[in-house]
Order: structure tokens, then C-alpha cells, then sequence
């Protein structure tokens, strides 16, 4: 089963939900940890796993010849990403906007183009006490994470639980992310900004026909409106985590919710099993 954890916006306690699931399960269920928030990976500060494999995520750039070329302009009609401009006696690669389809070296009639790497970033993989782990780094500077986000995937076991951290927000990013996934889980706070970002976290996930649910996090800050959304839309809350000066303390030091506070591994564990439920239920009806 694979499920990604994700959030309309940035600092709703995402990372400390999917490292204190991981956590909760290890002991039960073979558990593996995609940090697929590749621009800004954190989950490692929580799991403190021992890296021992690196591999770099390169990018196919077209590289074009022109001794060859006849500037026919046939690469440029063809490239959707327009990274590719075709002048009377000149053209110009954009190498931060092709995104390595091959279209054009492949549809080049003088056979002009060749393809090199580009290096975009790197894989990371280890163990973290029972956890296999997983996580991306995109080179600094770089600015299409999505080639960084499907290696870190291509890591993923079949076999176990997969939990997936996705970068915040609703981008291209979070769409490869949680791609695939069985249930998203989509952590948020009770605040206007949190309401409306969870919003538009459900149109995305929905998009994608992926089931989800929902876990407050800072329940006692706000109001009830993201209750009363989640009700309005059977979207089932599957989790409430109160606001809690003790839990901000161990978020600080890099302590996670289940390690620092063992009394919520229980709380943890019926929200798998309320997951489960939910995706077996979905599968049954899809059967019918």
C-alpha cells in the first residue's frame, strides 16, 4: 500500500505525521520512507538514517550540431516546452526548460541533435532502525524537481508499506508525488489559510482519483470551518493532533511525535487501520 502525505501549504506538521507513521508501523508492517520533497528534504532530521547509496539523477539536454543542421526549425515546432529556438543561422538550447522527452533528436531530419547530461540532483538511500529510506536532493539552483521526484519513486518497494513525504502545496511536484498512491493524507491546521489550501489540496487529489483523508494538526488554534468543510464533503478526519507546547519542543529538537510522546503510537496505528479500511472498502466497490 502506498500512501503519500501531503498539504495545501508548508509548515502544517506534514513530515511529522509521515515520520511518526513510519515509526508506529515498523514493528507490524515491512515500512519504507519515499521524502519525495526533494527542493527542501527534512524527514532525515527526524530518522537519522544511515545513507550508504548515492545516485545521480540526470537529465537528457539536446546538444546540437551545426555543422549538420539545416535550421529547418522542425526540433523547435516539435518541443512543447519551447526549449528549443531555431534562428536563419543560429540555435538556442534552454537547457532549464527542456524536460528530456527526446522528441526532438528523434524527429531531427539531419540528425543533428545528440543528447547529453544534465546532472539535476541525487538519490539518497539507507536504513533508519527497521525503515528503508529514501529521499531526493535537487541540485541548488535547479528548477524542475519532477525528474529528482520520479527517481526517489523508482526506489519504492512493492512489497511493504510505502509512505510518501510530498513537498506542500498543489505544483507539478506534488501531482508526480502522490501519483500512484493508494490514500493521500492530507494534514492541514484549522486556520482560514489552512482551509483554503486544503481546498485546493482536495480538487488535486480528487483530479487524480486518489481517496483521502484528513489530519488536523494544532486542532485548538482556529475555528471549526475545516470540520464543517470536511463534513460538507465526506472526507473523513481521521486524526486530531491538539496544540501542544511539548510537541513543538520535540519538533525542535528533531524528536518525532511517537518517539518523544509514546502514547501516540496508538493514536498512529488506528489511523493505518482507518486507512486500510477505507482503501479496501474503495477497492471492494470498484470490484462491483
Amino acid at each position: 500500500m502506498i500512501i503519500s502525505v501531503a498539504s495545501g501549504k508548508g509548515g502544517t506538521g506534514k513530515t511529522l505525521v509521515a515520520t511518526s507513521l513510519a515509526l508506529s508501523l515498523k514493528d507490524r508492517h515491512r515500512v519504507q520512507l519515499l521524502d519525495c520533497d526533494v527542493e527542501e528534504p527534512n524527514a532525515h532530521i527526524f530518522l537519522k538514517p544511515v545513507i550508504t547509496r548515492n545516485e545521480a539523477v540526470c537529465l537528457p539536454v539536446p546538444k546540437v550540431n551545426e555543422e549538420k543542421c539545416t535550421y529547418c526549425g522542425k526540433c523547435a515546432e516539435v518541443c512543447a516546452y519551447h526549449a528549443i529556438a531555431v534562428f536563419t543561422k543560429h540555435v538556442l538550447v534552454f537547457p532549464d526548460l527542456c524536460h528530456g522527452c527526446g522528441a526532438c533528436s528523434y524527429l531531427c531530419p539531419e540528425e543533428a541533435i545528440t543528447e547529453e547530461a544534465k546532472e539535476m540532483g541525487i538519490v539518497e538511500s539507507g536504513q533508519s532502525d527497521g525503515i528503508a529510506f529514501v529521499q531526493g536532493r535537487l541540485t541548488v539552483g535547479e528548477a524542475m524537481p519532477t525528474p529528482v521526484i520520479r527517481k526517489v519513486k523508482d526506489y519504492a518497494n512493492r512489497d511493504g508499506i510505502i509512505i510518501i513525504d510530498v513537498s506542500p502545496g498543489t505544483s507539478c511536484p506534488v501531482v508526480q508525488s502522490i501519483k500512484g498512491s493508494d490514500f493521500c493524507l492530507l494534514v492541514t491546521e484549522p486556520t482560514p489559510f489552512g482551509l483554503n489550501d486544503l481546498v485546493l489540496a482536495v480538487e488535486t487529489v480528487r483530479e487524480l482519483n486518489i481517496p483521502c483523508g484528513v489530519v488536523i494538526n494544532r486542532a485548538s488554534i482556529g475555528d471549526a470551518k475545516v470540520e464543517e468543510y470536511c463534513l460538507k464533503e465526506n472526507i473523513p478526519v481521521l486524526l486530531t493532533i491538539p496544540m501542544d507546547t511539548e510537541i513543538a519542543r520535540l519538533y525542535s529538537r528533531g524528536i518525532t511525535l511517537v518517539e518523544g510522546m509514546p502514547q501516540w503510537k496508538e493514536s498512529f496505528l488506528r489511523l493505518f487501520d482507518k486507512v486500510r479500511e477505507l482503501v479496501d472498502e474503495r477497492s471492494r466497490c470498484l470490484e462491483r
